[in-house]
């Protein structure tokens, strides 16, 4: 099983899967040197759309972890909404499927509403929960990891305002130099 979270994200997008990427895939979009081997996402709970979502984890091979193999769980729009997460392990690596993650009350709506689409390339475009509401999410979470990597997303938050403040710097300072001084339009 070749961990390949593209391959996984391509394939719910085809299957026209609602839902965010969140987790250790969302925070290494936006800047997180942590590497991941889980993708993770939080879809929308209709049964139209678990039902979309059970046929792409047919697709990928989806087997249920954390599940004793005695156990039969039918791959199914209905059985996955009567969880709240679902873990699994696919062909495409492991996949976690959140309903209502940590610190976000309002779920998928509140992520979809915040989310950013990011270009993955070849016509892959997904959206990507934003970075505050990631940090939101590890702070509720509170495991150990979730501690540690609730740090280094404070830092890329840090050092991308940081860079939005230079660049807007620049940009003032460029506007100002074409219209002459700010003293020049009173």
């Amino acid at each position: 099983m070749a961990y390949d979270p593209l391959r996984a994200l391509r394939l719910l997008q085809r299957r026209h899967v609602r839902f965010v990427v969140i987790g250790g895939v969302a925070a290494r979009l936006w800047g997180s040197p942590t590497m991941t081997n889980v993708t993770e996402i939080c879809c929308r709970r209709e049964p139209e759309n678990l039902d979309r979502l059970a046929g792409a984890l047919r697709e990928l091979g989806a087997r249920w972890r954390d599940v004793r193999d005695d156990v039969s769980l039918r791959l199914e729009g209905a059985t996955l909404a009567a969880g709240e997460n679902c873990r699994f392990d696919t062909d495409a690596g492991p996949l976690d499927v959140l309903g209502e993650p940590a610190g976000i009350g309002g779920g998928f709506d509140e992520l979809r509403a915040n989310a950013t689409d990011f270009d993955l390339g070849k016509g892959l475009v997904v959206p990507v929960g934003d970075l505050e509401d990631l940090i939101r999410m590890k702070r509720a979470a509170g495991r150990p990891t979730d501690r540690v990597e609730l740090e280094v997303l404070i830092a890329v938050r840090e050092e991308r305002d940081s860079a939005w403040r230079q660049e807007s710097t620049a940009a003032v300072r460029e506007r100002d130099d074409q219209a002459g001084t700010a003293g020049d339009r009173l």
